[in-house]
């Protein structure tokens, strides 16, 4: 599945079209994967725009980005690949993929008693994500009010459920009331506000009266900006995503309120997993044994076939999904 042409504000089927090419020979140290799943992620969007985000744009022609997990049915480099074994790459939208030795990003060998879709979502960056964004750049501490963007997200899910282990009280922003039950009856979240249908500024007023101690922000924009202006004194903004300004066609919305970072004396911060990487072991290790003894729930929504991955994106983006996004190839 290749680029067709560069989306202009909201992604739309139409950016996609189907190619079928031979798969190319092997190399020296290489091996296929067989691509088995593909993960839907708000950074593929930045992928197709010319500047790209933190990686290059992905070109005219050129195989959407994105990660993907897949067997090794082909090898040049048993050592590395044995065949049979499953990995997690970055394998964009193709059933077939070519990996070298010692590629980047690193390349991860799925442990065997792993579901596979599991590595795309709680179990790999997206889990390892909100690890890393909870753990060590918010570091919530017992009794502070922990508020959490895309609450029903495969990111925010997670995030809001290790924050509550670590004693914080849970507050999470959704955009369904299915969503909001979702993660108070069934992940333990303290509360959720409806963003579509409840006044978001009016219920942090009424559930974090002392202010908000950290924001885990997955939305920016206006949101953003009304959670600015509830902030607790020394309160941390984690910036781990931006999807409401994603398919813009044009600036961003001001913030307004960034001036109470100043009063408040807190702080804001944005990372990236990939800065955190010898945190990956430590992080899954831990995910699973957290979502072995059911103190982590997820949810994986699952759509068949690769002719749906362009369906799949622009359902990440109308919301109409609940937890981890994955197509099965």
């Amino acid at each position: 599945m290749v680029l067709a042409k560069r989306p202009v504000g909201m992604v739309t089927e139409s950016c996609f079209e189907t190619t079928e090419v031979p798969v190319p020979p092997l190399g020296d140290g290489e091996a296929l994967l067989e691509v088995r799943y593909l993960g839907i992620d708000p950074t593929i969007r930045g992928w197709l725009d010319e500047r790209g985000n933190y990686m290059p744009g992905v070109a005219i022609g050129g195989v959407v980005r994105s990660n993907g997990v897949g067997v090794v049915v082909e090898t040049n480099n048993p050592v590395e690949y044995p065949l049979g074994r499953a990995f997690m790459h970055l394998t964009g939208w193709q059933q077939y993929c070519v990996v070298e030795s010692d590629p980047f990003p690193p390349i991860t060998m799925v442990p065997e008693d792993v579901e596979l879709r599991d590595v795309l979502g709680v179990l790999g960056h997206v889990g390892v994500t909100a690890y890393v964004g909870v753990l060590v750049v918010a570091n919530p501490q017992p009794g502070e009010t922990f508020c959490v963007s895309a609450a029903a997200s495969s990111v925010g899910s997670v995030a809001g459920q290790i924050a509550r282990m670590k004693g914080a009280v849970v507050v999470g922003i959704a955009g369904s009331a299915e969503k909001c039950a979702w993660v108070t009856d069934e992940l333990g979240f303290d509360a959720c506000i409806d963003y579509k249908r409840e006044d978001v500024a009016g219920r942090l007023k009424e559930l974090a009266p002392k202010g908000v101690d950290v924001f885990f922000d997955n939305v920016g924009g206006e949101l953003l900006d009304t959670v600015l202006r509830r902030l607790a004194l020394r309160a941390r903004v984690v910036l781990c995503g931006d999807i409401s300004t994603y398919n813009l066609d044009g600036p961003a919305p001001a913030l307004h309120n960034i001036r109470y970072l100043m009063g408040k004396r807190a702080r804001m911060e944005g990372f990236n997993t990939l800065d955190h990487w010898d945190r990956y072991g430590e992080a899954t290790e831990q995910l699973a044994a957290w979502l072995a003894s059911g103190q982590i729930k997820h949810r994986v929504h699952e759509l068949d076939g690769i002719d749906r991955a362009p369906e799949a994106l622009v359902r990440m983006f109308s919301g109409e999904h609940l937890g981890k996004l994955v197509v099965r190839l």
